[in-house]
């Protein structure tokens, strides 16, 4: 009896640029600059968790941001291989992610603990610096006032 012959579909694959703002750049060196330059990007969807990928020239000049994930009002599912798979093909030489906590404490949960660990192993493999990891929030619903937690402020990358 002879195999039958299963349809397949083969996709080729691009990448698109948008652009999102023009003139000068300043590099993203502080945890209130990448807040700052995402913070358009969390009004769109304020009611749910979102992951934002910001992809960095050698000089830590932004030259993209890329929505990763959406998720629920208290969670986001994100794994290293979408996050590097855009940083890649942006030829990043460096990243920030970020994600928002609607609920407005910026306060990071174990899951984002865990996730910033396993980001800074991959980064480490693939040779893109990740520069740090936030997490915005609401001022006053911060303990410290700011509305946003740094990873690296916090010395943990």
């Amino acid at each position: 009896m002879p195999l039958l012959a299963i349809p397949m579909r083969i996709y080729e694959a691009s990448i698109a640029y948008n652009v999102v703002q023009q003139g000068p750049v300043e590099p993203l060196n502080t945890p209130e600059k990448i807040v700052d330059y995402l913070r358009d990007a969390f009004e769109r969807q304020p009611m749910v968790e979102t992951l934002w990928l910001i992809c960095l020239n050698r000089k830590n000049r932004p030259i993209g941001r890329t929505l990763i994930t959406s998720g629920t009002l208290t969670g986001s599912l994100v794994h290293p291989r979408e996050v590097f798979k855009v940083a890649v093909l942006s030829s990043a030489a460096a990243i920030v992610v970020a994600h928002n906590h609607p609920g407005g404490d910026p306060a990071p949960s174990s899951a984002d603990l865990q996730v910033t660990r396993r980001l800074h192993e991959a980064a480490t493999a693939m040779d893109i610096e990740l520069i740090d990891h936030v997490i915005v929030g609401l001022p006053e619903d911060d303990p410290a006032g700011r509305g946003f937690y740094s990873f690296r402020s916090a010395g943990l990358l």
